[in-house]
């Protein structure tokens, strides 16, 4: 067998030249696709939340089954996400989040017209189902494609998670009110921004996942199937993800925070309109809450990369986050828009969970098993709570209970939140135990 030679030097340039524009170009792609993918993760959310009122008397529902549908995101990101890593193993990680995006665009198309609470339930589920694998598979396109880059482009991939979630807080309502007052058509909207974020992703269908080898724009091992398929193997030692306590941490961190999050973005809005804010200005305030994480989403990943411990984010996040519930508690009309900038604050914990995501594995095969996990059963951990604050609403008669459970929450975050932030990683801790 003659061994390989290398080619003239002007066979080398031309390659690079050729293979770099289309690298260069990939890599665009790739940053489209994340942001428009972003942009859709929360709307079918918080467009819910700013109408709920109108779904609630146009479906018939009572408040515990407004608590239950408010409970359905985590649960549906709890049991679609855990399918994500294996999913993205067999297709590759840009066809399971463009099949996502494909998801969410049907689901919210559809929601509106099914017929009755459990046809509504049912669209929000396959929407929903969209949102959970993307949701999951996120960090690991970040670290795969970025992994030089991960706090910056976690920082670019929440800030635009943010601003679509705000946008939708703030557009739903009068959006409904241009399209002739029905609630159908104001949340039916959405399913064009998902149809558009399916785009980019189409032409990565058949990319596995690999990123480029290196920045020179040369071929690498992961270019030809047998080698990349041995580095897969390399990547992804076995892993037992429940040994790791930051593992654990993480997920708990990423439960409370969630909860926190679901329920203020199922909830606020109808909080401050109790507390006799008008309709319209109810949903601005819940827009607030959502638009500071679009300049925090992006300032709080560079700065956790920068720090060996990011347990004092977590601690000033919460801190926050109590004193906007004890202004809800106490004067939720007078000092509304203090309340709302200091939750918003607060939920900026999301961008500091996916940030940890990314710091606490070595690998993209770490990152993908973290994850899931941290996700999935973060998402399990928050189903209650919504769920609750709607029970407590309607049996109380009123929001001081729901209130402050919303805070006794924030404890053990904080908590959590200063042990997921050690630094350390997972596959450290799996090996040792």
């Amino acid at each position: 067998m003659q061994p390989d030679i290398p080619g003239p030097p002007e066979q080398a340039g031309r390659t690079l030249r050729e293979t770099s524009p289309a690298r260069a170009w990939t890599t665009r792609l790739v940053i489209l696709g994340i942001v428009l993918s972003a942009l859709n993760l929360r709307p079918a959310i918080t467009s819910l939340g700013a109408l709920l009122e109108e779904v609630r008397d146009g479906l018939g529902m009572s408040g515990s089954v407004a608590g239950l549908l408010t409970s359905v995101p985590p649960l549906c990101f709890a049991v679609f996400g855990v399918m994500a890593p294996r999913l993205a193993r067999r297709f590759g990680p840009g066809a399971v989040v463009c099949a996502g995006m494909a998801a969410i665009a049907t689901g919210l198309l559809i929601r509106p017209y099914a017929g009755g609470t459990a046809g509504f339930l049912a669209g929000s589920a396959l929407a929903l189902m969209g949102i959970a694998v993307s949701n999951v598979l996120m960090p690991v396109i970040v670290k795969r494609w970025f992994p030089d880059r991960v706090g910056s482009m976690t920082g670019l991939y929440s800030m635009a998670l943010a601003l679509g979630t705000s946008a939708a807080a703030a557009v739903t309502v009068p959006m409904t009110e241009a399209l002739g007052g029905s609630w159908q058509y104001g949340l039916a909207a959405w399913a064009a921004l998902a149809a558009a974020a399916v785009l980019p992703w189409i032409p990565l269908v058949r990319d596995r996942g690999a990123a480029p080898s290196d920045r020179s724009g040369r071929s690498g091992p992961s270019d030809r199937p047998a080698a990349r398929q041995r580095h897969a193997r390399e990547e992804a030692p076995a892993l037992r993800i429940t040994r790791s306590r930051t593992a654990w941490a993480l997920a708990v961190f990423f439960g409370l925070q969630a909860t926190a999050a679901y329920i203020t973005m199922g909830w606020m809005a109808q909080i401050f309109r109790d507390a006799g804010v008008a309709a319209s200005t109810a949903g601005l305030l819940l827009a607030v809450t959502m638009v500071m994480g679009v300049p925090l989403a992006f300032v709080i990943p560079r700065l956790a990369t920068r720090l060996p411990h990011q347990g004092p984010i977590a601690l000033a996040l919460g801190a926050c986050g109590l004193a906007g519930y004890a202004g809800l508690y106490f004067a939720p009309a007078a000092g509304a828009w203090l309340w709302a900038l200091l939750l918003g604050v607060s939920n900026c914990a999301f961008p500091l969970a996916l940030t940890m995501v990314g710091m606490r594995a070595r690998t993209g095969a770490g990152v993908a098993q973290l994850s899931a996990f941290a996700q999935s059963t973060g998402y399990l951990i928050s189903i209650p709570g919504p769920l609750l604050v709607g029970v407590l609403y309607q049996h109380s008669g009123g929001w001081g209970l729901p209130i402050a459970l919303m805070a006794a929450l924030m404890i053990p975050q904080m908590a959590v939140g200063v042990l997921a932030g050690r630094n350390r990683t997972v596959e450290e801790e799996a090996a040792a135990r």
